[in-house]
C-alpha cells in the first residue's frame, strides 16, 4: 500500500435536495406482523437493527416475521460515516441476551434467524461469547432454523472468530460496506485487509462454512473500484455478495453522492457472478438481510452440487 494518507473530502455546505427515484420508494411500515413483533422485541427486552439502521424494508420483513436481531446493546463503540446506530455510553454485556433472543426465534416460529451486533471493541472476547452462545440456544430451542451472523471484525483478534465458529452458524456474514478509499471516512476503525482476513480465515477455520459480505454504493466510488473489491471478496471464496444503494439515515452521516439505476445494479450483479459468487443480490433496497432465506436456500442447493462427485 502507498505510504501517503488518501484524504476523503466532505461537503460542509448544503446540499440541493434530490428526491428518491420511484424504485427507491418503501412502503411505511404498518401491519399486524409489523406490531406483532415490535410488542415482541419490547417485551423481551431485545434491539433490531431494523430498527436501529432505519432500514427501508422493514415493513416488508417484520410484516413475513422476520427480523435482524441485535445484540450487546443499541450503542457502538464505534462512529462510522454511514451508520445510524447511537454512540455512546456501552453497558455491561448481557449474557443471558442470547436465551431471550432465542425465545423470540421460537415464539415467531422464525426458519432462517439473522443475528447481529454493535461493535464492542470493550470486550471482543465477551461479544463473540454472546454470539456464539446465541447460536447454540437458537439451534437448542428450534432445531430447524438456519442461524446467520452478521458479525464484527473483533479488532482482527482470530480467537473471536474461532469462538463464532466454533458454534457452527450456517452463515457467516461480515460486512465489507466499502471501496477502500472509502474507509477512513465510512468505516471508523476498521481496515480493508483486516475484512479480507476475517472472510478468508473463516474458511480456513471451517471449509464447509457459508461465507457472505455485503457493500453499499452511493457513497462517492468509482465502478471500477467495487469491481476491484469485488475481486478481491471472490479470491476469498466468499459465497453470498449484496449490493445495495446507500440512503443517507440523516444531516450527520456521509452525504448521498448518487444513485445507481436498477440498471446499473444489474451489471453489477452479471459482473461478480463472472467472478464466481454462489449467489449475488443486487438492487436498491437490498441490504444484508433483505431476502437472507432466500439467499441461503439458494447458496446450500449450489455448494451440494458443487460438492457432489
Amino acid at each position: 500500500m502507498s505510504s501517503l494518507v488518501q484524504l476523503i473530502q466532505i461537503e460542509t455546505s448544503p446540499r440541493p435536495h434530490v428526491r428518491k427515484p420511484e424504485w427507491l420508494k418503501a412502503r411505511a411500515p404498518m401491519g399486524e406482523g409489523y406490531h406483532d413483533l415490535k410488542k415482541l422485541a419490547r417485551g423481551l427486552g431485545l434491539h433490531t437493527v431494523c430498527e436501529s439502521a432505519q432500514c427501508p424494508n422493514i415493513g416488508e420483513c417484520w410484516n413475513h416475521r422476520t427480523a435482524t436481531f441485535m445484540l450487546l446493546g443499541d450503542h457502538c463503540t464505534r462512529r462510522c460515516g454511514f451508520c445510524a446506530v447511537p454512540k455512546g455510553h456501552m453497558e455491561p454485556i448481557d449474557f443471558e441476551e442470547p436465551i431471550r433472543v432465542a425465545e423470540a426465534v421460537a415464539t415467531l416460529g422464525l426458519k432462517h434467524a439473522v443475528v447481529t451486533s454493535v461493535n464492542r471493541d470493550d470486550d471482543n472476547i465477551g461479544a463473540a461469547r454472546v454470539f456464539a452462545d446465541t447460536i447454540t440456544e437458537i439451534k437448542r430451542r428450534v432445531p430447524d432454523c438456519r442461524v446467520e451472523v452478521l458479525i464484527p471484525d473483533f479488532q482482527g483478534r482470530e480467537d473471536c472468530l474461532r469462538i463464532v465458529m466454533g458454534a457452527k452458524p450456517d452463515v457467516l456474514n461480515h460486512n465489507t460496506e466499502t471501496v477502500p478509499r472509502m474507509y477512513p471516512a465510512a468505516r471508523s476503525g476498521a481496515r480493508y485487509e483486516r475484512t479480507l482476513e476475517l472472510l478468508w480465515r473463516a474458511k480456513q477455520i471451517d471449509t464447509g462454512a457459508v461465507t457472505k459480505t455485503g457493500v453499499m454504493v452511493g457513497l462517492g466510488e468509482e465502478v471500477a473500484e467495487l469491481l476491484e473489491v469485488f475481486h478481491d471478496l471472490a479470491a476469498r471464496d466468499v459465497d453470498i455478495l449484496t449490493i445495495g444503494q446507500y440512503l443517507r439515515p440523516s444531516k450527520d452521516q456521509l452525504p448521498l453522492q448518487r444513485f445507481y439505476t436498477p440498471d446499473e445494479f444489474h451489471h453489477l450483479k452479471e459482473e461478480a457472478l463472472k467472478l464466481g459468487f454462489r449467489h449475488v443480490e443486487s438492487g436498491p433496497l437490498v441490504r444484508s438481510s433483505y431476502h437472507a432465506h432466500e439467499q441461503a436456500d439458494a447458496t446450500v442447493r449450489r455448494l451440494v452440487w458443487f460438492r457432489e462427485p
